[in-house]
């Protein structure tokens, strides 16, 4: 047989070849996967420094600023369900090909607009794409490398995401001082071509062919629908010329969003191929990891999301500095998520590492909700550093105990539920978070332009980003209120944090097996009988 990963080696379709790939093998087919991922997440961190110039740019406003960031979660949420059943069901590889495209064309799409709502459209195209990365990237490892072994690689995985995330931010800074803002979105074409080239030559999985294949795009349209609706309702609830929170328009918005939920899970309930099937996300491990990264995904997305913004707005860093200035928390998520896989496979225990993670992240979450426009750099940098401690030891480990569970034909379903939920969350988190900000600035900027004498009003209250187009006092208050108001936001992603501890706590202490698929674990009992016998 050849050395590469066959889906069709077994009898059941979707079935890995039975003997496991060498260490080598599976690190080639781990370099064209990780260099996609890659692509994906090193776009995302150089938009996230880029935003306070792009919304500057565009004439867009504090809520268009956290929808930036929102819109991507949520086509990443809602197609990453889709691309992890289409992954069980046919050719990996292609797939992923096909998400890396989708992302470059939204990238292009992005550099190219002209104005916030061209500019959201892009990123809906781009969450598409990193929506199939993320399923399918995870899904491919788990299909082809025993739990046990895993940790260890999902090791590796952790630490190309915190070079993403640590290379992003600096180079997005450069880029926009030096080329522009447009050229974030366009440096992630060549990286794109590099990791296609490089899928084409390492990744060697065979055409699965199923028949009678049905997707179940009813419950997809309506998750969809169901959670676009609530983040519909958290982004405007409270803003002036919107609703207020408790409204009749409110109510409506809740209760659509609810009934759209509920019908989600009357047809996942009743079709043969469920997008999410229920009788994965309901079993212990399962739903408890759900519920983790749901508010890891809060805390995560919500919150960070809004650190660029910090150090750029309230302490006046350029897009560079400012990206250099995150780089504790990558580290600490690069050095946690690297020693917890290597630590994983060594001993096989896990449960201890995503308790532990937990509790750094609640630490690190609620230190930094101490923060306002005037705490010591030194002391965010060690605060953000608790959090990247915290998010390396849970994010991939909390995917190693469901994958721990599953068959490997339902792998693709029960990561991709895990990596849905946890987008989900981080969609939630900066539409809800950014709302707050966006309150608490008009609030703590009216407060203010009025010690100054100033109307609140004619001022902008606060919700022009541009602050170089303010008078010097004005853009102080602005700046001033961006910074105390930031810290609420962490010790609202602290309580979610809470929430993600007692969830990892009551994950069940399974021991990682040893070998691809449940099912196999059985065959050396039957050789050891057949020896005795002999």
């Amino acid at each position: 047989m050849s050395t590469a990963a066959s889906e069709t080696a077994a009898p059941s379709a979707g079935a890995p070849r039975t003997e496991p790939l060498t260490h080598r093998e599976i690190l080639q087919v781990l370099l064209g996967l990780l260099a996609a991922l890659f692509t994906a997440l090193l776009s995302s961190t150089i938009v996230a420094t880029a935003l306070p110039t792009i919304i500057a740019d565009l004439r867009g406003s504090q809520t268009q600023y956290a929808w930036v960031i929102t819109t991507a979660l949520l086509a990443n949420a809602a197609s990453t369900p889709i691309w992890g059943k289409l992954s069980d069901l046919f050719n990996k590889k292609l797939l992923v090909q096909l998400a890396i495209v989708i992302f470059v064309a939204g990238s292009v799409i992005a550099g190219l607009a002209h104005n916030v709502p061209v500019l959201l459209a892009a990123r809906v195209v781009q969450g598409v794409g990193m929506g199939g990365l993320t399923a399918l990237v995870v899904a491919i490892i788990g299909s082809i490398i025993p739990p046990r072994e895993r940790g260890r690689y999902s090791g590796y995985m952790g630490a190309v995401m915190a070079v993403a995330m640590s290379g992003g931010p600096v180079l997005g800074g450069v880029i926009v001082d030096g080329l522009g803002w447009r050229w974030c979105f366009f440096v992630s074409v060549p990286i794109a071509v590099v990791a296609l080239i490089l899928l084409q030559r390492t990744l060697k999985i065979e055409t699965i062919r199923k028949q009678n294949v049905s997707i179940d795009w009813l419950g997809a349209t309506l998750i969809t629908a169901g959670v676009s609706v609530l983040l519909i309702w958290v982004s405007f609830a409270g803003k002036v010329g919107y609703y207020d929170w408790f409204s009749l328009e409110s109510a409506a918005y809740v209760v659509a969003g609810l009934g759209l939920i509920v019908a989600t899970v009357v047809v996942e309930s009743k079709v043969s191929d469920p997008v999410i099937p229920l009788k994965i996300v309901t079993e212990r491990t399962t739903a408890l990891a759900i519920i983790a990264s749901v508010a890891v995904g809060v805390g995560l997305f919500g919150a960070t999301t809004f650190l660029g913004q910090y150090f750029q707005t309230a302490r006046g860093y350029s897009p560079t500095t400012a990206g250099l200035l995150t780089i504790p928390m990558v580290a600490g998520t690069l050095v946690s998520s690297m020693l917890s896989g290597q630590l994983i496979t060594r001993f096989g225990k896990w449960k201890s590492f995503i308790v532990a993670g937990a509790v750094l992240q609640l630490v690190g979450f609620a230190l930094l909700g101490t923060i306002d426009h005037a705490t010591s750099l030194t002391l965010i940098s060690v605060y953000i550093a608790i959090v990247g401690l915290g998010t390396g030891m849970l994010m991939q480990n909390l995917v190693l105990a469901v994958q721990n569970t599953v068959s490997v034909r339902d792998i693709g379903a029960a990561s991709s539920s895990v990596a849905f939920f946890r987008t989900f969350g981080g969609a939630i988190g900066v539409s809800v978070l950014g709302s707050i900000l966006a309150s608490r600035v008009v609030t703590l900027s009216a407060e203010g332009f009025s010690k100054l004498g100033i109307d609140p009003g004619s001022a902008g209250s606060g919700s022009n980003l541009d602050l170089a187009a303010l008078p010097a006092p004005v853009a102080e208050v602005v700046q001033t209120a961006y910074g105390d108001g930031t810290g609420m936001l962490f010790l609202v992603a602290a309580g979610f944090a809470v929430v993600t501890l007692v969830a990892v706590v009551f994950i069940p202490n399974r021991t990682l097996r040893t070998t691809i698929d449940i099912v196999e674990e059985a065959p050396p009992v039957a050789s050891r009988d057949e020896r005795s016998e002999l």
